[in-house]
């Protein structure tokens, strides 16, 4: 057995993380049957406005990869183009236990790299030009890694069938707010409309800070994946580091040119703080997630 299949066998399942994920998926669990209750207890016929969100969502599972690359410029290149990059993605991608993704790169000075596709026969991995001119080769192997480990982990599909009911109560309160049903009815029928109005206003609220609380959950395993893939902690923790402190000195212009990927990059080009702003972001502060792998280098070395 290679040293990438041990240390991959077991993913290095990490019972805290796993418990708040868990948690997390839970409550939008609970959040949602409850929308469904008060939709149905209101006499809503939600069909065509489910069958609506199923088809946008569907665009966003089945056509992620395509979309994503577009949305920054990024072209799937061949192994002839870039030889490197593609030996690099080949090894450890048979380290992760993963089909080879496709490979791309977008001609962007932003430092920065993502994952994207349904599942890990419909995957891609895309860096910047400015990563691969920043990073030495153990940084991007850390990185690549830790897109590598989103795809093992399948958050694309995670993260969109988490967002299902959010954007059906996002949709409810655009149709209310656009058409004026509130105002065309009186009575009861005006009170039904405006709790159903309410309970979406509620539901896209909760979900918004719950989705992204399991988007950050999220980052921490693919960095711990990465980690058990090259077994170098050290390396990503160098290539956030990195990364975090060139986007400082990049221009805003080119920043705000690829922040629609903001969710998907390894470090969002517009990076909030820690603390309470933290509850808006996809992503953990910068400085939990290197505590996060000094941790596990220490626990790694230990072994």
């Amino acid at each position: 057995m290679s040293s990438g299949t041990s240390r991959t066998a077991s993913w290095g399942w990490d019972a805290g993380l796993s418990f708040r994920m868990f948690g997390v998926m839970f409550l939008l669990v609970v959040l949602y049957l409850g929308f469904m209750a008060v939709l149905v207890a209101s006499g809503v016929e939600f069909t065509f406005i489910a069958i609506i969100a199923i088809g946008i969502l569907g665009v966003q599972y089945f056509f992620s990869d395509r979309l994503a690359l577009w949305s920054v410029g990024a072209k799937v290149v061949t192994p002839e183009q870039a030889p490197e990059l593609h030996a690099m993605v080949e090894r450890l991608a048979q380290m992760a236990d993963l089909p080879k993704p496709k490979v791309a790169v977008a001609d962007t000075n932003v430092p920065n790299a993502f994952a994207t596709g349904r599942n890990p026969s419909n995957a891609a991995v895309a860096v910047t030009r400015g990563l691969m001119s920043q990073l030495n080769r153990e940084e991007l192997e850390g990185v690549i890694a830790h897109e590598l480990a989103h795809i093992r982990n399948r958050d694309v599909m995670v993260m969109t069938l988490a967002s299902f009911f959010a954007v059906v109560a996002q949709m409810i309160m655009r149709m209310m707010f656009f058409t004026g049903a509130g105002r065309q009815r009186g009575g009861g029928g005006g009170g039904a409309i405006m709790l159903v109005w309410l309970a979406s206003l509620l539901v896209w609220v909760i979900s918004f800070f719950l989705i992204r609380a399991l988007s950050r959950y999220r980052e921490f395993a693919a960095d711990r994946g990465a980690a058990l893939i090259t077994g170098s902690p050290q390396a990503l923790i160098s290539a956030l580091m990195k990364i975090s402190g060139v986007m400082q000195r990049v221009p805003k212009q080119d920043l705000r040119e690829v922040s629609d990927m903001n969710a998907f990059f390894i470090i969002p080009a517009a990076a909030g703080g820690g603390g309470f702003s933290e509850l808006f972001s996809t992503h953990p502060a910068l400085e939990r997630r290197l505590d996060n792998l000094r941790r596990l280098q220490r626990e790694m070395e230990g072994m």
